[in-house]
């Protein structure tokens, strides 16, 4: 399989109808959120997706703020990557997801190396991005890549009703943008 990562202006819900960007939850995050091979605690089993937010995709905002990068194995989208400037002028990754059956070939890396680009030719000084303490795979590839887990927020989905607890981990990548 010949995956290409390409950019794009917009991308619609059509686009990914036949994809499955679900995971299973085995294990959350914990205290003091610093390292994912050591903080870590075993939960029952279960399976999470998150909602695709087309309107975050249209084409209606400005091209230099924002990239929308998609991983293609011909013309079927297979992982999307949408990054913005951040308000604090970092890089911001907004939404990322690869396909169930692409995962661990290089598509979440392909993209991710997208968002670097983008952010270095933005003159951006690094990337940051949140993800929930229950989602591991996410944490420990954001690990991997060179990021560092900068920041924890307890209650920033405490008024959705979860019926599980979710802590929102903000990691950080530092780039050498001279």
């Amino acid at each position: 399989m010949a995956l290409k990562v390409e950019r794009v202006r917009h991308l619609t819900a059509a686009d990914i109808a036949a994809c499955d960007f679900s995971f299973e939850v085995t294990s959350e995050m914990t205290p003091p959120y610093e390292d994912c091979t050591r903080d870590v605690k075993e939960v029952a089993p279960y399976r999470k997706a998150y909602e695709f937010e087309a309107d975050l995709f249209s084409s209606d905002r400005e091209h230099d703020d924002y990239l929308i990068a998609v991983a293609k194995d011909g013309d079927r989208v297979r992982g999307y990557l949408l990054a913005s400037r951040g308000w604090n002028n970092y890089a911001q990754v907004d939404d990322l997801a690869v396909d169930r059956d692409v995962r661990k070939l290089g598509v979440g890396r392909g993209l991710m190396d997208e968002a670097v680009r983008w952010a270095k030719e933005s003159g951006l000084p690094g990337v940051r991005l949140e993800t929930q303490s229950n989602n591991m795979a996410a944490c420990r590839f954001y690990q991997r890549y060179g990021f560092t887990c900068g920041g924890v927020d307890r209650l920033l989905y405490a008024a959705l009703g979860h019926e599980r607890e979710e802590i929102a981990l903000f990691w950080y990548l530092i780039l050498n943008t001279a």
